[in-house]
């Protein structure tokens, strides 16, 4: 079997507060998302949000309707946003085939087919990195590269939050259900994110973090605003984000880090600021 999955369960924010790391990193953090040959999932109670990886190296991998589903294909009631951050790479949804390579993304929308996973060099193999959501609608399958995002060039040097955040699978591009997806980059110099900080109660959302190298690490910051908490992580995994928690990161070094949300809205402007972190 090619396909790893685990549940993750809800936790209400008076219940984290007494969380020590080992707690807070087991419940939110995704360590391990690119194994050779293999499919890993986080099945999350936040919104049905569904985090993986896949990286085929020697094998196609299929998207497997995994137990907690129900169902006979993953897409049977679900919506999938996918980004490429490895090599070269070919997804198949059903007779449809997409060429993806690095930073570039792919909406499947609801429907009964088959969904593989192949890299176009094994050398050089795809990391595909993807979140799903419960879907109402079946919208059609679409390619999204950073030429087609709305872009926000946001912060400055001065501020170490330089960035451009590519909203690409958002429904400003493309209509989707619930789920919504885009891709931060931090320029040189740069190491703060989403600041000031928010929550967004009718949505939660998941991080995935990479370009960062080996030797660095990423600061993730979550928890009521009131009453914060950090998980320190490496390049290449994700952390999840419950509705009441804010969700903002600071670095030792530059990187990108995609987002993706899934909830009641489609509204990006909807958050919470907060003004004061204690």
């Amino acid at each position: 079997m090619n396909t790893n999955y685990e549940i993750r369960f809800a936790a209400h924010p008076d219940d984290v507060r007494h969380y020590d790391t080992a707690r807070l990193r087991r419940d939110f953090l995704i360590e391990r998302l690119f194994v050779a040959d293999e499919v890993q999932m986080v099945y999350s109670m936040y919104d049905r949000m569904v985090v993986g990886g896949a990286m085929p190296v020697a094998e196609r991998l299929q998207l497997e309707a995994i137990d907690p589903l129900k169902a006979p294909f993953f897409t049977t009631r679900r919506e999938v946003g996918i980004y490429n951050v490895g090599g070269p790479g070919i997804v198949s949804v059903g007779d449809e085939v997409f060429e993806l390579d690095f930073k570039e993304a792919l909406y499947i929308g609801r429907g009964d087919r088959d969904v593989f996973f192949a890299s176009k060099n094994a050398a050089q193999p795809a990391r595909f990195y993807f979140n799903s959501a419960t879907a109402h609608a079946a919208y059609p399958c679409r390619k999204v590269t950073k030429s087609d995002a709305v872009v926000a060039h946001m912060g400055s040097l001065e501020t170490s939050n330089e960035r451009n955040i590519n909203k690409m699978l958002v429904n400003q591009v493309l209509p989707t259900c619930q789920l919504q997806m885009g891709m931060t980059e931090l320029a040189p110099g740069s190491v703060w994110n989403t600041m000031p900080a928010h929550t967004h109660n009718r949505r939660m959302e998941a991080y995935f973090y990479f370009e960062l190298p080996q030797d660095q690490a990423v600061c993730h910051f979550m928890g009521e605003p009131q009453e914060t908490r950090h998980i320190w992580m490496r390049g290449e995994q994700a952390v999840l984000s419950p509705e009441w928690s804010i969700h903002s990161a600071a670095a030792t070094h530059n990187y990108t880090f995609i987002w993706g949300m899934a909830g009641e809205n489609l509204d990006y402007g909807d958050q919470d600021f907060t003004d004061s972190l204690r």
